[in-house]
């Protein structure tokens, strides 16, 4: 399971020219969900990016986690992150998760980050066509896959 996290001041994502949802400052959260991908990776995955200190404290240094500066989130699926490019130059996205696999998995790591945030989350819609508006603050982007955890 791979997240893009933005640290944004604000975002919205939107589905045929309508706004679906949007958040103030907090994180932006790029999901991509593979094959060999389960509920383990769910729960490491999501207390990861609760746990991150990426938000600045007085002094300006990177310290503050997001339930510290009482931050939300919007979580986008997006299979693409995925996508192998060893080959020629048309993207494979073989490792992605079929929808059967994905769906679940992604409706869990929603769950789970409203649980652990101890609020609701923002969300786009699974598979829809969406367009995603930010403002990046920083700007702070971190890539965490859950293969790597060591």
């Amino acid at each position: 399971m791979i997240a893009l996290i933005q640290r944004v001041r604000h975002a919205s994502v939107s589905i045929d020219g309508k706004v679906e949802s949007q958040i103030g400052h907090g994180l932006l959260i790029l999901l991509g969900v593979s094959q060999a991908d389960s509920q383990e990776d769910v729960e490491w995955l999501s207390r990861k990016i609760i746990g991150l200190r990426i938000f600045n404290d007085p002094e300006g240094k990177m310290n503050l986690n997001l339930a510290s500066i009482a931050g939300e989130i919007l979580l986008i699926s997006q299979f693409t992150l995925h996508a192998s490019t060893k080959k020629g130059n048309r993207p494979s996205f073989t490792e992605a998760a079929r929808p059967e696999v994905a769906i679940p998995l992604y409706e869990s790591m929603k769950r789970q980050l409203s649980q652990e945030l101890g609020k609701p989350i923002a969300c786009g819609q699974f598979g829809a066509d969406m367009q995603v508006s930010l403002l990046n603050d920083g700007p702070v982007t971190i890539h965490i896959d859950s293969k790597n955890k060591i």
